[in-house]
């Protein structure tokens, strides 16, 4: 089985460190550069699993979060936030938000593909 991630952060750098790692581990990846860009292209990505940033223009990690959680397309699937915040309120505020986990960048690539393997079926 391959999982399908769709991968949201502002930054053209992380896009492709995670785009190499996660391909690398055997999983599709889509990436957005906003939460907009990601709620655009969620209905086509169709993943198993979303990881997104905090800070973006436009809009934000939370209110991407939100918005897909409120929306009718792909509302439970498990999202990981990426980010270099690492403030207890705002892991609390994600949680609430409806986040699975929280990790803080730089990423380790292991800990990553652990994390999508806890939130998901995937085992590749």
């Amino acid at each position: 089985m391959t999982c399908k991630v769709l991968a949201v952060d502002d930054s053209r750098t992380i896009r492709e460190l995670l785009r190499v790692c996660l391909t690398t581990a055997g999983c599709e990846v889509e990436v957005a550069e906003d939460g907009i860009d990601g709620l655009e292209r969620l209905e086509g990505a169709n993943p198993d699993v979303v990881i997104t940033d905090i800070n973006m223009p436009r809009m934000d990690g939370f209110q991407f979060i939100e918005a897909l959680r409120g929306g009718k397309l792909n509302s439970g699937v498990p999202i990981l936030v990426l980010t270099t915040e690492s403030a207890d309120d705002l892991k609390q505020r994600a949680r609430e938000a409806g986040a699975a986990g929280w990790i803080v960048k730089p990423f380790d690539e292991t800990k990553l593909i652990s994390a999508i393997r806890r939130v998901t079926a995937y085992r590749g």
